[in-house]
C-alpha cells in the first residue's frame, strides 16, 4: 500500500510540474498576465489530470478562445483517465505495454470509432465548417466525455439543439464506457468493456470451433491474465448494474417531462460522474430527480459492490446491536 502510494504521487506531482508550465506558458501566449497564467494553468491541470472538469471560469475552457490550451487539456485528461499501473510500466521503461494492454486498446478502439461518429455525424450540418473546428467542439467533447473529464467547448444546450440524435448517442455511450480502472475515471471502464468484447469473441470461437482446438484465453493487463468465467462474469455484472442504474434514471427523468434524449444524456453523465449537461441538471429541477442523481453519482464512482457490502456490514452491525439489547 505505501509502495503505491508513493507512486501514485510521484507520478501525480511529475505531470503537475509539467501541465501547469505548459498551460501558464500557453495562458501567456492568450493574453493572460503572469500571477492568473499559473493559477488558470494549475487548475486546468488540476481538473484535468483528476477528471474533474472544474474550471475557474463559468464558460470552462471557452474562455481561454486558444487551441492551444485545448490541445494541452486533451493530452492531460487522457493521461489521467489511464490505470496508474500503466503510467508506471511506461514510466519504468516498458513503452509497448500502452500497445499490448487491453485498457489502452479498447480506449483507442472506442475513442477512435466514437470520434469518427460524431464528426461523420456533424461535418454536413453546416455549423462546424473546417478540421479545426471539428476537433476543438466535436472531438475534444467527445474525448472528454469519454475520460469522463466534462470539459466543454460548447454551451449545454447546443448538443440539444446542434448535434442531433447520433451526435448526442455517441457522447452518452463514451460517457457510460468511462476511462480505465485504477485512475481517476468514471464509467463502466475500459478493462471491463475489453474483458466482456473478449469473453464474447472467445465464447464465438468456443462454439465453431472443435473441442481439441479451445484454448485458454488470456488478455494482457500489465501482465498477461488467464480471462476464466470469474473474470467476465465479475465485468458483466458491474456492467450491468451500470445499465440498470442507467435505465431507471432514464425512466425517472423521462416521466418528469424531459424528452428521452435528454434524459439519456444527463443520466450517463451522472452515472460517469462526468459533469457534461444537457440542461437537465439545475436547481429548479424536481426534487426526486436530484436525489437520484445524488444517489447515482455515488454508486457509479464507488462501483456498486464496495456499497453493497457497506450496507450489509451495517445490517449485520444493527441485527446484533438489536439483538444484544433486546435479547
Amino acid at each position: 500500500v505505501k509502495g503505491t502510494t508513493r507512486i501514485i504521487w510521484r507520478i501525480s506531482l511529475v505531470y503537475l510540474v509539467m501541465g501547469t508550465l505548459v498551460l501558464m506558458i500557453s495562458g501567456l501566449m492568450s493574453g493572460l498576465n503572469p500571477i492568473n497564467a499559473f493559477f488558470h494553468g494549475l487548475y486546468i491541470f488540476e481538473a484535468a489530470w483528476s477528471t474533474g472538469g472544474f474550471a475557474p471560469t463559468q464558460m470552462n475552457v471557452m474562455f481561454y478562445h486558444s487551441f492551444a490550451y485545448e490541445v494541452i487539456g486533451v493530452v492531460f485528461f487522457i493521461l489521467g483517465s489511464f490505470n496508474f499501473g500503466l503510467h508506471y510500466a511506461i514510466l519504468t521503461g516498458h513503452r509497448k505495454e500502452f500497445f499490448k494492454n487491453i485498457e489502452s486498446v479498447s480506449f483507442m478502439v472506442t475513442a477512435t470509432l466514437g470520434s469518427a461518429l460524431a464528426v461523420f455525424a456533424l461535418q454536413n450540418t453546416g455549423i462546424y465548417t473546417s478540421a479545426t473546428s471539428l476537433f476543438r467542439r466535436v472531438v475534444y467533447n467527445v474525448l472528454s466525455a469519454h475520460t469522463t473529464t466534462g470539459f466543454q467547448t460548447v454551451a449545454n444546450r447546443q448538443f440539444a439543439l446542434e448535434w442531433g440524435g447520433l451526435g448526442v448517442v455517441v457522447l452518452t455511450i463514451v460517457m457510460l464506457i468511462g476511462g480505465s480502472a485504477c485512475s481517476t475515471a468514471g464509467g463502466i471502464k475500459g478493462l471491463r468493456i475489453g474483458i466482456i468484447a473478449k469473453g464474447i469473441m472467445a465464447d464465438i470461437r468456443r462454439m465453431i470451433s472443435s473441442e481439441k482446438r479451445i484454448k485458454v484465453e488470456k488478455y494482457h493487463h500489465i501482465k498477461d491474465m488467464v480471462l476464466d468465467d470469474s473474470t467476465f462474469r465479475n465485468a458483466a455484472v458491474i456492467a450491468l448494474l451500470y445499465i440498470v442504474m442507467f435505465a431507471i434514471g432514464v425512466l425517472l427523468t423521462t416521466a418528469y417531462g424531459y424528452s428521452i434524449t435528454d434524459a439519456a444524456f444527463e443520466m450517463a453523465s451522472i452515472s460517469g460522474n462526468v459533469g457534461m449537461s444537457i440542461g437537465v441538471t439545475q436547481a429548479s429541477m424536481p426534487d426526486v430527480i436530484k436525489v437520484y442523481f445524488i444517489i447515482a453519482m455515488y454508486l457509479g464512482r464507488l462501483e456498486f459492490l464496495s456499497i453493497f457490502a457497506l450496507v450489509g456490514v451495517m445490517i449485520q452491525g444493527g441485527r446484533k446491536w438489536v439483538k444484544h439489547w433486546f435479547a
